[in-house]
């Protein structure tokens, strides 16, 4: 392979066969890496926005329909809650069975977008491993092959070792933005989490003032 043609093409297109493989498996992982990175982003900032409206939640009780999205399916779970009297309940048992319904509905929809946060975890601890395998074997094929051929020179050893070095740039380039994506993903889901479950609090408490049957039609 002649200097000029050290570019990433004329890399792959050099490397080994197992190296190759290496590279094709890194270059897959890091396109999922940017979808699910991309896709998460999107369905997380629209969710902190359904949360961040649980904090205005306690002016919708006058009205004669829920807001749409998560914010109406968390206060419906606990307006449900509320409807229902449960005898010799004191007020802090019957705050708490609130908070619970609309917990448990708070935490079954972040569950659902919860999927693809391993995989960047997943991508972002391996990713440098497996470049740094392709690496190793790319250049025990290519010291063999300069043995083989009984000459050291650098424009024989060169492109072998440019051959081996790129799976582990491959590796980093897909390992780097899975791990940044993967903690700023994670921090935003437990701030969502925070924010819902504050806000939680504060309608179960206004809740359990409510006497059950001046909130069942709001509740259906």
């Amino acid at each position: 392979m002649p200097p000029h043609a050290i570019s990433p093409l004329a890399l792959f297109l050099h490397a080994d066969v197992l190296v190759k493989l290496v590279l094709l498996v890194l270059l897959l992982a890091s396109v999922w890496v940017w979808a699910v990175a991309i896709d998460r982003a999107v369905r997380y900032g629209r969710i902190r926005r359904d949360v961040s409206r649980l904090h205005d939640a306690a002016r919708v009780l006058g009205r004669e329909t829920l807001p749409d999205g998560l914010a109406g399916e968390v206060l419906r779970a606990g307006l449900l809650a509320a409807s229902e009297a449960e005898g010799g309940e004191s007020r802090t048992e019957r705050r708490e069975r609130l908070a619970e319904a609309m917990r448990l509905c708070l935490v079954d929809a972040l569950r659902a977008v919860e999927p693809g946060l391993p995989f960047l975890a997943t991508v972002g601890a391996t990713a440098p491993f497996v470049g740094l395998f392709g690496t190793v074997w790319g250049i025990m094929a290519s010291f063999s092959g300069i043995a083989a051929a009984n000459d050291t020179s650098l424009a024989v050893v060169a492109p072998g070792i440019a051959e081996a070095l790129f799976s582990t740039a491959i590796g980093l380039a897909a390992a780097i933005p899975a791990v940044i994506a993967y903690n700023k993903l994670a921090a935003h889901l437990a701030g969502t989490r925070a924010l819902g479950i504050s806000a939680i609090a504060r309608l179960a408490d206004m809740l359990s003032t409510v006497r059950p049957e001046a909130i069942r039609a709001a509740a259906e």
